[in-house]
C-alpha cells in the first residue's frame, strides 16, 4: 500500500473516530434526558397520587369528638400520609359554595355527615391496595362509607405504565445505536490494520494480545463521549 493510500486511510479513520465520538455523545445525551424524564414522570405521578383524597364518611350519630379520636388512630396506619377532619358545619359551607345557600331547605335535618379526608402514601394508590385500605377502614363501627375516585387512580397508573414503557424502549434503542456506532468504528479500525494484524498472527500473537488495543481505543472513545455528553 502506497504512502498516499496510507494517509487517506488514516484520514478516514480519524474522521470515523471523530464522527463516532460525536454521535455517541449525542446518543448518551438523549439517554440522559430520557432517563430524567422517566424519573420525573414517576415523581409527578407520586405527587398526584399523594394529593388524591379519600373521603371517610362517618355515620350520622358520630360526634366530632369520636371522629377526632378515630382520626388519631388512622394517622398511625402505615398507608396514611395525612388526614383532615371535616365537621358538619364545614361540609355544609363547602356544599353551599358549590350548590347555593338554599340547598339545605329541602331537608328537615342536615344530611352532611362528619368526615375525614385522607391522603395515602403513593405506594398504596392502586386499585388493589385501595380496596384493602377501604376494607380495613370500613371495619370501624363509626365508618359509614369510604369514597375515592377509582377511575382517576386507574388512569394515573395506566398513564405512568405507558410513559415508562415508551421511555424504556427509547433508552434501549439509543443504547443499541451507541453500541452499533462503536462496533462500526472498531470494524473500520480492524480493516485499516488488517495487514498488521495478519503479520502479528504469523509471528504467533494471541487473539487477546491483538484485540487489546482495539478494546482500549473503544473504551477511550466511550469515556470521552460520556464526558462530552455530561
Amino acid at each position: 500500500m502506497s504512502k498516499t493510500d496510507n494517509k487517506m486511510m488514516r484520514r478516514r479513520l480519524m474522521n470515523a473516530y471523530l464522527s463516532s465520538v460525536i454521535s455517541i455523545s449525542l446518543v448518551l445525551l438523549l439517554v440522559g434526558v430520557a432517563s430524567m424524564l422517566l424519573v420525573n414522570a414517576k415523581s409527578v405521578s407520586d405527587y398526584f397520587k399523594e394529593n388524591m383524597q379519600v373521603s371517610v364518611l362517618m355515620k350520622g350519630n358520630v360526634s366530632d369528638e369520636s371522629a377526632l379520636e378515630f382520626r388519631e388512630s388512622l394517622e398511625n396506619e402505615r398507608y396514611i400520609k395525612s388526614t383532615t377532619f371535616v365537621s358538619k358545619e364545614q361540609g355544609q359551607r363547602e356544599l353551599a359554595a358549590q350548590l347555593g345557600d338554599d340547598f339545605l331547605d329541602v331537608f328537615e335535618t342536615s344530611p352532611i355527615p362528619v368526615s375525614i379526608d385522607i391522603t395515602l402514601d403513593a405506594a398504596y394508590v392502586s386499585s388493589d391496595s385501595l380496596e384493602v385500605v377501604k376494607s380495613e377502614i370500613s371495619k370501624s363501627p363509626l365508618v359509614d362509607e369510604v369514597v375515592y375516585q377509582r377511575s382517576l387512580v386507574d388512569a394515573l397508573n395506566a398513564n405512568l405504565s405507558r410513559i415508562s414503557l415508551v421511555l424504556g424502549v427509547f433508552i434501549a434503542l439509543l443504547l443499541f445505536i451507541s453500541f452499533v456506532l462503536i462496533n462500526n468504528t472498531v470494524r473500520l479500525n480492524v480493516f485499516a490494520r488488517r495487514f498488521t494484524i495478519h503479520t502479528m498472527k504469523l509471528v504467533g500473537a494471541t487473539r487477546s494480545f491483538i484485540r487489546a488495543p482495539f478494546l482500549v481505543q473503544s473504551a477511550f472513545q466511550g469515556v470521552f463521549a460520556a464526558f462530552i455528553a455530561i
